[in-house]
């Protein structure tokens, strides 16, 4: 519901509908940007204006979304040629740009400095973004700062022939280099693999390399534990660099088709104050600005949390930030337009987050503790399809919508098998919470 569509004295109005100093322009189609056009018209009453490539996808035909498609949308010159004219139209009014795809923010850090004077991009240097956004490099520099992350071997064409990893399998596999990755399609290609011997993994780096890619991939140990030992840290730090929000989750199930393998699908927010001042800390230390979201998994073998990835965004789960009290657009608001820097802040209000229908979450997530605390959130009503939003009511829109949710039963039957099966509770000691998790 939207909390306020009126603003209360003529002072706000700045800050409100169609007279706010600001409008939101978002790239890309997915649950990412509809979440986040959804914190701006909850809290703003704005319609965001959205670019994606094709038709389809949960901004199309939104009520809240004046959504616009190109196909070359990610191509250099297209992506200005939106902007500037964005711009344009806009008069005085300061544009938020807001890249939701790792293809976009590397163009929305590519332009900074050629941007029109009322545009806004809020995101680091170039060359902070390609450190992050490489995996090789970004491990490298875990390594420098003390963040815990798994048994890494990088392979490099041409210079790792013949070499194996200097761990046994299970063996993930994945590209230092995504945006590259995937503008090499191939037969099978997947987001991210796990192998359990080592002639499988270089079968898999034959077909990578084959398909044109040319960077290094990434090998790693993989961390034992199902989609229940799997976190994401989500937050903020304003423009001079200080964090100001971290919002944990734990997520309970992730998506399991090969382009959409680790993709939240249910999320219940925690707290761990320890693991938040590290991240934060780590941020700060090298400089980072805007919205980061960290994947994460809890490892038994040692205790520890061990770092996956970092994003230079907001990720496809945001909404899990917003729905328990911080509203992500709240806080690019307060601190570029209000120029009002907030306290840090750890989230602490507990909040379901899921993208499936209720049948797939009993069904495939397993503990029974976890299943138990989903029930008592439901009772309380603090549950949320970031999709399902009571003020865009197009009906064709919904009507996709419903259809996607009955896509989901599908999916996880073909690729996660009998649901009654999988559904099998071990005890709730296998699954460990994370020492600090509350």
């Amino acid at each position: 519901m939207l909390r306020q569509t009126t603003p209360p004295n003529k002072s706000d109005a700045l800050l409100y509908g169609r007279e706010a100093a600001f409008v939101p322009l978002l790239f890309g189609s997915d649950i990412n940007v509809y979440s986040l056009a959804r914190a701006f018209h909850e809290s703003y009453g704005l319609r965001s204006t959205v670019w994606g490539k094709y038709a389809t996808g949960p901004c199309y035909n939104s009520d809240i979304i004046n959504f616009h498609t190109c196909a070359q949308n990610d191509r250099p010159d297209r992506f200005m040629e939106h902007v500037q004219s964005f711009a344009r139209s806009q008069g005085d009014k300061i544009v938020f740009l807001i890249g939701c795809g790792d293809n976009y923010i590397r163009l929305c850090s590519d332009f900074l400095g050629s941007y029109p004077d009322n545009v806004i991009a809020p995101y680091p240097g170039r060359e902070l973004v390609d450190l992050l956004f490489h995996k090789e490099r970004f491990y490298r520099l875990c390594e420098e700062r003390g963040l815990a992350y798994p048994k890494t071997f990088v392979y490099r064409p041409g210079e790792s022939a013949g070499a194996a990893p200097p761990f046994e399998g299970p063996y993930i596999l994945k590209p230092a280099n995504p945006i590259l990755y995937w503008q090499h399609p191939f037969p099978g290609q997947k987001k991210a693999y796990r192998f359990a011997r080592i002639g499988e993994l270089e079968r898999a780096l034959e077909k990578v390399y084959a398909a044109g890619y040319d960077d290094s991939m990434i090998v790693q140990d993989f961390i034992p534990g199902d989609d229940t030992y799997m976190r994401v840290m989500t937050g903020y730090a304003n423009r001079k660099g200080r964090v100001e929000l971290m919002a944990l989750g734990h997520v309970l199930l992730e998506e399991h088709t090969p382009q959409g393998i680790g993709n939240h699908a249910v999320i219940i927010n925690e707290y761990d104050e320890a693991l938040a001042m590290e991240l934060k800390n780590f941020l700060e230390v090298i400089g980072f600005t805007g919205f980061f979201n960290f994947d994460l998994k809890y490892d038994q073998r040692d205790g520890k949390m061990k770092v996956l990835e970092l994003n230079v965004r907001q990720g496809r789960s945001n909404y899990y930030v917003t729905g328990a009290g911080h509203n992500l657009a709240e806080y690019l608001v307060n601190d570029y337009i209000l120029n009002q820097p907030a306290a840090f802040t750890i989230a602490r209000e507990k909040y379901l987050w899921s993208v499936v229908p209720r049948s797939v979450m009993f069904s495939y997530i397993r503990p029974q503790i976890y299943r138990e605390e989903m029930r008592a959130l439901i009772m309380e009503g603090r549950i949320n399809n970031p999709l399902n939003y009571a003020a865009d009511r197009n009906f064709k829109r919904r009507l996709s919508l419903f259809k996607s949710q009955l896509g989901h039963i599908y999916k996880y039957r073909k690729y996660l098998g009998n649901s009654v099966r999988a559904a099998q509770a071990p005890a709730a000691s296998v699954y460990p919470r994370t020492p600090g998790e509350k």
